[in-house]
């Protein structure tokens, strides 16, 4: 689905883009004009919420990290960063590996379904920012503060993994980036088959020598409906074993960088729980929050 998104543009410059214009002033514009919010009347050709924020904190990646706010199956994938997301979908601006092991990891499912919110008729997880990923502890060395600066480098195999570590975090991150790559790796193969899929490039905005959007992936002939079935929540409810295995191996990645040695995947819930708790306790006990 596309978007018409005019930036800021004033209305003479936002009319240069011929087709758009015509198409908002047509089918936006009715229900804009005379509305109750006199930002979204008199400038009915812009984005109501054009999210300026998260395009500044997305301008410098080629690709950030998102999940669906609701879902069955809390999901973790790559986006361009080209794409804008809506308000349904939850972006994490980092474009490395290791940050999405993190996110994708055992741990931090099981402290979001424990801190999240439900809704829906399924009864669903909503993932809330605030309450799942502010609170969530992550290894010393790669939360979010340590990583805000952005910047990536690549290890050998290609993963990326957030730059200048220290060294005694830096095998983590390089393990857990491996681990994360792979899972992605593994899961984009099963999810659009080289053999029933072929990648088509996208619109060269005017002005523009290649499109800065990612290709898309259509189905060859005669495999339209097999790859119509081809989707994440499908996968994530099949969990086959190359699949359970590839997130036991990123796991246990990520609980080597908590330092946690007896870890197994037969530790109980409760028990990861527990000590995710006791480490954001005592976090927020040295930040003088209580």
């Amino acid at each position: 689905m596309w978007i018409v998104d005019f930036d800021s543009r004033a209305a003479p410059d936002a009319a240069l883009f011929e087709r758009p214009w015509q198409h908002v002033e047509q089918f936006v514009k009715p229900s804009r004009v005379g509305n109750r919010e006199s930002k979204s009347g008199e400038a009915w050709w812009l984005l109501q919420r054009a999210r300026p924020e998260m395009k500044a904190a997305l301008a410098s990646l080629h690709r950030s990290v998102a999940t669906a706010r609701v879902a069955k199956h809390r999901v973790f994938v790559y986006v361009s960063a080209s794409v804008l997301a809506d308000s349904q979908v939850v972006v994490f601006a980092r474009a490395d590996d290791t940050t999405l092991g993190l996110l994708h990891s055992r741990f931090h499912e099981l402290w979001s379904l424990r801190m999240c919110t439900w809704m829906g008729k399924g009864n669903d997880p909503r993932y809330t920012p605030t309450t799942c990923f502010e609170t969530f502890p992550f290894p010393a060395g790669l939360t979010p503060a340590d990583t805000a600066h952005q910047r990536t480098e690549p290890v050998t195999g290609g993963p990326l993994i957030p730059a200048d570590l220290p060294p005694a975090v830096r095998p983590h991150a390089e393990a857990i980036a491996r681990a994360a790559q792979r899972l992605v790796d593994l899961r984009d193969a099963w999810l659009n088959p080289p053999e029933w899929t072929e990648r088509v490039p996208e619109v060269v905005p005017l002005g523009m020598t290649a499109s800065p959007y990612p290709d898309r992936i259509v189905a060859r002939p005669g495999f339209e409906k097999e790859l119509a079935k081809r989707t994440l929540t499908n996968l994530y409810n099949q969990r086959p074993a190359w699949l359970a295995q590839a997130h036991e191996a990123l796991d246990a990645a990520v609980a080597a960088a908590y330092g946690w040695a007896d870890y197994t995947p037969g530790m109980a819930d409760d028990e990861i729980l527990r000590r995710l708790l006791a480490l954001n306790l005592e976090r927020a006990a040295g930040q003088g929050v209580r």
